[in-house]
């Protein structure tokens, strides 16, 4: 299995909120890469993989995560997960942004979104 990146994702009050984060974390040299108004991701220009992302909800799914792991092959990974018997907190889906993805509970409670691009 691949882990292409990991992004860590904070649950965040408001859209001011999401505007302070972006701001806070320029000054440390990342910029915005995405934004769909309930979640914000921000990258390093220098290495796009180093992220971190800020959620004012999670619209697809019942929980914020609190962390993403974007794999290479998202199908295998459900598959291996299914079979460990950790819990499945939303079912593996196609999203409209163009990816595949799913959430599980960590050991310690955390949630993390497992996801894959499509295409």
């Amino acid at each position: 299995m691949t882990i292409r990146r990991i992004v860590p994702d904070f649950q965040v009050a408001s859209d001011q909120d999401m505007t302070t984060n972006r701001d806070f974390y320029g000054l440390l040299g990342f910029e915005e890469v995405m934004n769909q108004g309930w979640v914000m991701t921000l990258a390093s220009p220098a290495n796009p993989t180093a992220q971190i992302s800020f959620l004012t909800e999670e619209r697809t799914a019942p929980v914020v995560p609190d962390l993403s792991v974007e794999v290479e092959d998202v199908d295998a990974v459900y598959a291996q997960v299914l079979v460990s018997g950790a819990e499945i907190v939303r079912d593996l889906r196609d999203e409209e942004w163009g990816v595949r993805r799913f959430f599980v509970r960590d050991p310690n409670g955390r949630v993390v979104n497992v996801l894959g691009h499509r295409g």
